[in-house]
């Protein structure tokens, strides 16, 4: 019988590839739809790519995977589907969890709190931060995202000490080419020092590439410095549609309040007694009632230590005491301390990252004890020989 040689030679193609390279596959083709803008193709790829992904249990996939999950979530955020996914995100942070897949859980955490932030659900963003689990973090870029959205999370929640701190850390750490969210954090942390009563230094506006970024931020900040209150409402209504992009509007409007404290404390300080009506016109307060709301926004100011003075109601006075000297108070150990424990934190970051070489810890060997050991080993090399040579 004729055999066929030729047809029998050619051997038949595997049916499944290495799964690292298919899933390599898969996020080329992925970010190469993005990049063409052909959303919905991208957002059908990426779901086929999950599918295919949650069958594949191997630690050479992970690194591949986080990407993966980066551009699924994506491709749903560009056509405004992200809650669709949520369940599927929450599936794969629990699988990537039992497998101990660290490098995705981080990334898997930060996509969830991103769904949650854009939907403004941030009790239940809280609720997923505080219960998931905690490890050292594996990328930077992942613990940057981490730090900007606790930061906003405590923001929301008026915890402004620690979102400060938060945010101004997230915006360290990111790397000098991430400058449109390093601007996000300035942003954000500069509302927050505006919370917080501080006055941001003008190096912060004045960044290279931010300058442009920052400067509604920057007149908004001057208005505040300033204390005036018609000024800080031109600033925010000309800058609106920024402020609502950026999602600061409503933090704004809690600033209102400041403007009026810092405007009230100015005139604490230049007059030693003046009439709630003229504090009234010096605020530019538009309320029906002016006078009543002066005299309760001046107590209550009392009442907050933000200024030193007393009222007269009889009169109708604001009646400022006299400045004592600052060095007599706690003032400058407070600040002190606050100076000492941001020093002391980031001594222990930098110590936390350094990296030692293998037995680095072993004293190493001297000369002199080299010689001896390599001397030792000839003597014992040269007496096994001698007992061979008297068996043979």
């Amino acid at each position: 019988m004729d055999v066929d040689t030729a047809t029998s030679a050619v051997q038949t193609p595997n049916k499944h590839p290495v799964p690292e390279v298919e899933i390599y596959c898969y996020l080329l083709v992925l970010i190469f739809l993005i990049d063409q803008k052909r959303y919905d193709e991208a957002k059908a790829c990426s779901s086929a790519s999950i599918a295919r992904l949650k069958n594949i249990n191997r630690r050479t996939v992970d690194i591949l995977a986080s990407r993966l999950y980066f551009y699924y979530s994506y491709s749903y955020e560009l056509t405004n589907n992200l809650a669709e996914i949520r369940g599927d995100l929450l599936a794969l942070h629990r699988m990537a969890t039992l497998r101990r897949d660290e490098l995705g859980q981080e990334t898997l955490l930060n996509l969830l709190l991103r769904n949650y932030l854009h939907y403004n659900l941030y009790d239940q963003a809280e609720k997923l931060r505080s219960k998931a689990p905690r490890f050292e973090a594996h990328s930077n870029q992942q613990f940057c995202r981490y730090l900007f959205y606790l930061g906003k999370i405590r923001t929301i929640q008026l915890e402004y000490t620690d979102a400060k701190e938060s945010l101004l850390q997230a915006a360290r750490k990111a790397p000098v080419a991430a400058q449109g969210f390093r601007i996000q954090c300035n942003k954000w942390a500069i509302i927050v020092r505006l919370l917080l009563g501080e006055i941001p230094e003008r190096t912060v506006f004045m960044q290279k590439g931010m300058k442009k970024a920052l400067t509604p931020y920057f007149e908004l900040t001057n208005a505040v410095r300033i204390g005036d209150l018609e000024l800080f409402k031109s600033v925010a209504d000309k800058f609106s549609s920024t402020f609502s992009s950026d999602r600061t509007q409503n933090l704004i409007v809690r600033l209102r309040h400041n403007v009026i404290r810092t405007g009230l404390r100015n005139i604490s300080i230049s007059y030693s007694r003046i009439s709630l009506s003229d504090i009234a016109k010096k605020l530019r307060l538009d309320s029906p009632n002016p006078v009543a709301d002066a005299e309760s926004i001046v107590a209550k100011a009392i009442r907050d230590g933000a200024i030193d003075a007393t009222i007269d109601h009889a009169n109708g006075w604001m009646i400022s005491k006299e400045t004592g000297d600052v060095y007599s108070t706690n003032e400058p150990q407070f600040a002190f301390n606050t100076r000492i424990v941001f020093c002391l934190n980031m001594h222990n970051e930098a110590v936390k990252a350094l990296r030692f070489p293998p037995n680095s810890h072993k004293e190493k060997e001297s000369d002199e004890k080299r010689r001896e050991r390599q001397q030792q080993e000839q003597e014992i090399a040269k007496h096994m020989a001698e007992e061979d040579d008297d068996d043979f």
